[in-house]
């Protein structure tokens, strides 16, 4: 049942939900023109500031060749500040980045900016911006009609849907939810903190990872009403492992957390009616005997489903595991060195061929060959510098398009 669109309050456990709702926009249709046999656009959000010549100005686009492994030099595609994470419209014509830090509309919390994409170019043109309902944006998706963007406040433990126009900019949040809570680790966890929003394949639940509440919830969603007032289905991980990204699988069966403060993966079965997720494995993405200081980041499961990779940062490698098609359990298969420092995120190109993995630190992005039949990594010896790079997407390239 849709509820009316009013608001209402709450209170489940250590949650404390507020919701209203709005219907937004209709989307877009999906992008038609034809694409570049193997070509996709990659666009790199960054963390900006600094004061050296090299320092990064916002997002930046490079091109990838599939077919080849080449890759073009990066160019700034559009100035932002702090465009840490990106999400694409599903009709290729929009791109919405979540800037961690800065004034926007009067604020200095950060929020959501909207962009046009140019598609003889690449370039963006600056939409607009809105505010994320909460402080310190590091993560958003758009819904898979197109309808809204949904974003996840790290800094205040609250996530947003932000309704998209028939132009692609953003309406004003008209549905969030605020976490309440904390646990084990009062450092690092004494209140709450979303580090990441997905949704499923139905587009009918949102999964969000609290890194403070050391917990994945669960969310009924609904395109027209953002997050619908029911309870959160909360899968609970091991007190202070500090839940940040996750991925289903493409089978739609299996779900999977990253654990930056245990340094784990949480395997999941997903029960896709309920929305519910079951642990049945928890895996360490360390190798043994591994003493030093590390913090996981990013996880990504091959297009294939046979493959799961998580980064590492301080061990600074890529964790790679085979997953059984059954089960869905792990099996450790081994790391593979970043070539740099700070794996913060990375990206795999849609035919499962290359790894990207972005050096934060190192202000580099280094690519590696998957091989197809037991999902190791090679690194091809390819690298692009760009300043402290935290996030890749990637569309085709339209045929015939320039840069």
């Amino acid at each position: 049942m849709i509820l009316p669109r009013t608001g209402l309050a709450l209170s489940i456990g250590l949650l404390s939900m507020a919701v209203a709702t709005t219907t937004p926009g209709t989307a877009r249709a999906q992008a038609t023109s034809a694409a570049a046999p193997g070509v996709y656009r990659l666009y790199v959000g960054t963390y900006t500031g600094g004061n050296g010549p090299d320092r990064s100005r916002g997002i930046y686009l490079l091109d990838l060749d599939t077919r080849s492994g080449e890759l073009t030099e990066p160019q700034l595609a559009a100035e932002s500040t702090d465009p840490s994470f990106l999400a694409i419209h599903p009709n290729g014509e929009f791109l919405y980045a979540a800037n961690e830090s800065g004034a926007i509309l009067g604020r200095n919390d950060g929020g959501v900016s909207a962009f046009a994409i140019d598609s003889t170019t690449g370039k963006l043109t600056p939409l607009n911006q809105q505010l994320s309902a909460g402080s310190g944006p590091c993560h958003l998706i758009v819904d898979r009609e197109g309808k809204n963007v949904l974003v996840a406040n790290y800094g205040s433990g609250s996530f947003a849907c932000l309704p998209i126009g028939r132009d692609g900019k953003l309406r004003p949040s008209e549905s969030h939810v605020q976490h309440r809570g904390h646990s084990a680790n009062s450092a690092r966890q004494g209140g709450p903190h979303a580090h990441s929003i997905n949704l499923d394949s139905a587009n009918r639940f949102a999964f969000v990872a609290d890194l403070g509440l050391d917990g994945v919830h669960g969310y009924a969603y609904n395109p027209e009403e953002g997050f619908l007032p029911r309870p959160p289905i909360v899968a609970a991980v091991k007190p202070g492992s500090g839940p940040r990204h996750f991925a289903f699988h493409p089978g739609g069966r299996f779900a999977y957390v990253i654990n930056e403060m245990a340094n784990t993966i949480n395997a999941f079965a997903y029960d896709a009616d309920s929305g519910s997720l079951s642990t049945i494995q928890v895996v360490s993405t360390l190798p043994d005997g591994f003493h030093g200081q590390s913090w996981t980041a990013d996880i990504h499961v091959h297009p294939s489903g046979r493959f799961l990779y998580g980064s590492n940062r301080g061990h600074d490698s890529i964790a790679i595991f085979a997953i059984d098609p059954t089960t869905g359990r792990l099996t450790p298969i081994g790391h593979e060195s970043t070539q740099g420092k700070m794996p913060r995120n990375f990206a795999i190109d849609p035919t499962g061929t290359w790894l990207l993995a972005e050096n934060q630190d190192s202000d580099s992005i280094v690519q590696f060959r998957i091989d197809p039949a037991r999902g190791t990594l090679a690194a091809t010896g390819r690298r692009v510098k760009v300043a402290r790079p935290v996030c890749i997407q990637m569309i085709p390239k339209p045929a015939g398009a320039g840069r």
